[in-house]
């Protein structure tokens, strides 16, 4: 496969089932974004030096790759000649965040994001995921007739920037980082 070929030129990206699109397309926005979200778990995989964690995130990789073919996908049809997002992750990230409820503190107050650099990163992911999230809605919205095949993956990405940010809270509490507080202060 060559890396460049130079049918972008014209500023049109093709999508899945071969249709072009301009690079400023909804659905070139939706999935650019979750492509920025698995370059960021990348960078948060070199920072990550617990076994359990780095299995973990290593595991969203793929199927953040599958996520995002199907935003590619110019119909339904051909989406269905691809890999079929994993309906039980939501399922899987929540089991996860239960789990891990019982290594950090309870919340008291919203946190600052940072604290241990893989922390940073994941917070860093967490907000990106969002944008990402944020991004589908807006792409579901714009089509309604498509909008049944976006459901999935908003529900995955809500999902999963709830569980970035408990894997932040994690990474500190294992780093022994303690966390900021934001406590806003009284108007005078």
């Amino acid at each position: 496969m060559k890396i460049y070929t130079r049918t972008g030129d014209d500023g049109t990206t093709g999508l899945i089932g071969g249709t072009r699109v301009p690079k400023s397309d909804d659905r070139v926005s939706a999935y650019g974004a979750v492509d920025e979200l698995n370059s960021i778990l990348g960078l948060c995989l070199t920072e990550c030096a617990d076994t359990q964690l780095k299995a973990l995130l290593a595991a969203m990789q793929p199927e953040l790759f599958v996520l995002g073919s199907h935003l590619a996908a110019q119909d339904e049809r051909a989406a269905l000649q691809l890999p079929r997002p994993d309906a039980d992750a939501p399922a899987r990230m929540e089991a996860q965040i239960d789990q891990w409820e019982g290594e950090v503190a309870p919340l008291a107050h919203f946190i600052m994001p940072g604290g241990c650099k893989l922390a940073a990163w994941l917070h860093l992911a967490r907000t990106v995921c969002r944008r990402a999230e944020r991004e589908v809605v807006a792409l579901r919205a714009s089509r309604p007739k498509d909008a049944p095949r976006f459901a999935a993956p908003v529900k995955y990405l809500n999902r999963l920037s709830d569980w970035l940010f408990t894997a932040a809270r994690v990474a500190n509490a294992r780093a022994k980082v303690n966390e900021t507080p934001w406590i806003p202060q009284k108007p005078q």
